[in-house]
């Protein structure tokens, strides 16, 4: 699903990426993790088109999405679902119309909008799918309350329904749990864990070992912008390699298949 070979990516004359190398194939869910400032952020925004890699001497680029090096940023959209803190932020504020309800943020992602709906043709058929989506994701219950009514772990359900409303080969979770209590984030993990079960590929993005559910089998660890390692699961969670990449001594515990860190 994602290739990258030997890919760098320059902001403000500091290598955000360096020279990283992955692979994540699709079917095959996927952690990503690393402390602050690793390059995770860089690297999704290489997944979503957001970035650009630097490209060979033969003029191709390091990447490949589905691939394919060059990709129609609006048909990235569809096969792609994306779930961020910052695209929270974003619906919770509302835009120039006002507060967004649940079923509306849920449309727009057929839309390719933020939550604006009424220059696009909206069909009887679109709602069932943005009703399926809500429904599927544990939110049926939302989809006439305004989000900056929910509560974080309420507003973060809807937009994975948004994000599964194109159907979407792969979702992928940046910080998902960024703001949610610990109640809330197990209700939430355990909804990614029913959307991995029914076969959608997750990629999950954190800087936190607790986030990864027992269906993940692949991590990558990031450090200053390169892969310190990747494999499986048990191959790579280990406390030498996370002490390594977090600079600190880790101690990790496993516990009915969900790993916890602590230094």
């Amino acid at each position: 699903m994602l290739e990258v070979c030997s890919a760098t990516v320059i902001k403000n004359d500091v290598r955000v990426l360096d020279g990283l190398t992955l692979a994540i194939r699709e079917g095959e869910h996927t952690a990503i993790l690393g402390p602050n400032g690793a390059g995770k952020t860089s690297l999704m925004n290489l997944l979503t088109l957001q970035d650009r890699a630097l490209v060979g001497d033969d003029g191709e680029s390091p990447v490949r999405v589905f691939g394919e090096s060059r990709c129609d940023v609006f048909e990235l959209r569809a096969r792609l679902g994306i779930v961020t803190a910052d695209l929270h932020q974003r619906f919770v504020a509302g835009n120039s119309e006002g507060y967004i309800r649940g079923i509306d943020a849920v449309v727009s992602g057929l839309l390719s909008t933020y939550g604006i709906t009424r220059y696009g043709t909206v069909t009887g058929a679109m709602r069932r799918r943005a009703d399926l989506a809500l429904e599927r994701a544990g939110a049926l219950n939302l989809g006439g309350k305004l989000m900056n009514e929910m509560s974080t772990g309420e507003a973060r359900r809807v937009l994975i329904a948004r994000a599964l409303v194109t159907e979407p080969r792969a979702l992928v979770l940046d910080e998902p749990t960024a703001g949610l209590d610990m109640l809330a984030r197990r209700r939430f993990l355990e909804e990614v864990r029913r959307i991995a079960a029914a076969g959608t590929t997750i990629i999950l993005v954190t800087h936190h070992v607790e986030d990864i559910i027992p269906e993940i089998g692949h991590v990558v660890l990031l450090k200053n912008g390169r892969v310190a390692m990747a494999g499986s699961k048990a191959s790579v969670l280990t406390e030498a390699n996370l002490s390594h990449v977090f600079d600190a001594p880790v101690v990790l515990e496993v516990s009915q298949a969900y790993y916890s860190a602590r230094v």
